[in-house]
């Protein structure tokens, strides 16, 4: 058989390919241990951690094991840790978000005085883990999210977790308003060097089941009245507009790789860093295709980083990111050397 002629110059992409090294020299995106935010659970009363089934390698920490776990993640170099508390009680108004005595202040409280500013110590700002309703809000007289009733409640807790010591506030209730409101009573209470990371697009997605287990949800029904429509794209572009303009330091995508095309849209107008998290239905696949052999565990967890810092991250919350960040610490081993 024979071949038509090749002409006499062609572009022939393989050759940037041929070797680690020639590989090495001309990748576009990399990882690193700074990028990385890891998500914590604290449960209130507990005496030992409690494993969450559907998270293998995830736990609800007693107050002595976050400390240890958030030092160590600190000391192998990650960018910030991201706390949720778990209470053991809960009402309608989520009263523990905002007592400076709820696990979640006190745990924020605990962490800057043996971190101090070492790491970026940042707050989940929602009423959902505090509600006995389950929701991100307080409930009208008909069971709907008052979304203004719900601000009041927000600002209250963010002076909470301000002054509890978090560097960032995470606002993730997908309220109207959120960031302005947030913003407005942290600068009037003095605490202008509070950043906010603004869950701007936040979609109501089937990703998240595994997470309400993490945080014992009481969630009854769903929360697509204030999350996102996952067929909507352009909508999340009027979102990062509205954040940008209430006074978000950084905004978020959630979840992850089923909204790659909404980061890069969204990398693509902001003015602001964006980041993206890795939720906890993807971690779950990840360990359990894992488990069943199907996947190559440690690559396919660098990948699925590396596709969020592709698209247009500079900061990834991923439950991986202390051990990945020791990966990192340790060396990255010659079949994963391509991720750094």
């Amino acid at each position: 058989m024979t071949h038509p002629p090749l002409p006499d110059l062609i572009d022939r992409p393989r050759r940037l390919r041929s070797s680690a090294a020639m590989r090495s020299l001309v990748r576009e995106h990399s990882l690193r241990p700074a990028d990385l935010v890891l998500p914590m659970f604290v449960r209130e009363g507990a005496s030992e951690n409690r494993p969450v089934a559907s998270m293998p390698g995830v736990e609800q920490h007693t107050m002595d094991s976050l400390i240890r776990t958030a030092t160590e993640a600190t000391e192998r170099g990650v960018g910030g840790v991201m706390l949720f508390g778990v209470p053991e009680r809960k009402d309608a108004e989520g009263s523990g978000a905002t007592d400076p005595d709820g696990i979640l202040n006190l745990a924020l409280a605990r962490l800057r005085a043996e971190l101090g500013d070492a790491t970026v110590i940042m707050a989940d700002l929602c009423l959902d883990e505090f509600t006995d309703h389950g929701h991100c809000g307080v409930l009208d007289a008909d069971g709907r999210v008052d979304n203004d009733a719900t601000l009041v409640r927000y600002r209250e807790m963010a002076l909470a977790q301000a002054e509890a010591g978090a560097h960032l506030l995470g606002p993730s209730g997908m309220m109207d308003g959120q960031i302005a409101a947030i913003r407005d009573a942290l600068d009037a209470a003095g605490h202008l060097e509070t950043a906010l990371y603004a869950y701007t697009a936040k979609y109501a997605s089937a990703f998240y089941g595994p997470f309400r287990e993490a945080v014992d949800s009481s969630l009854q029904g769903d929360r697509r009245t204030y999350q996102q429509d996952p067929a909507n794209g352009r909508e999340a572009l009027r979102e990062l507009e509205l954040d940008i303009a209430e006074g978000a330091d950084l905004v978020m995508v959630k979840p992850g790789l089923p909204y790659l095309d909404v980061l890069k849209d969204v990398a693509a107008a902001s003015p602001v860093p964006v980041g993206a998290y890795q939720v906890s239905g993807e971690y779950a696949m990840i360990e359990a295709a894992a488990a069943n052999g199907w996947i190559d565990r440690d690559r396919t967890v660098l990948e699925s980083l590396l596709a969020f810092r592709r698209a247009g991250a500079s900061t990834v919350l991923t439950y991986y990111a202390s051990e990945v960040a020791g990966w990192f610490q340790d060396g990255l081993p010659a079949h994963l050397r391509e991720f750094a």
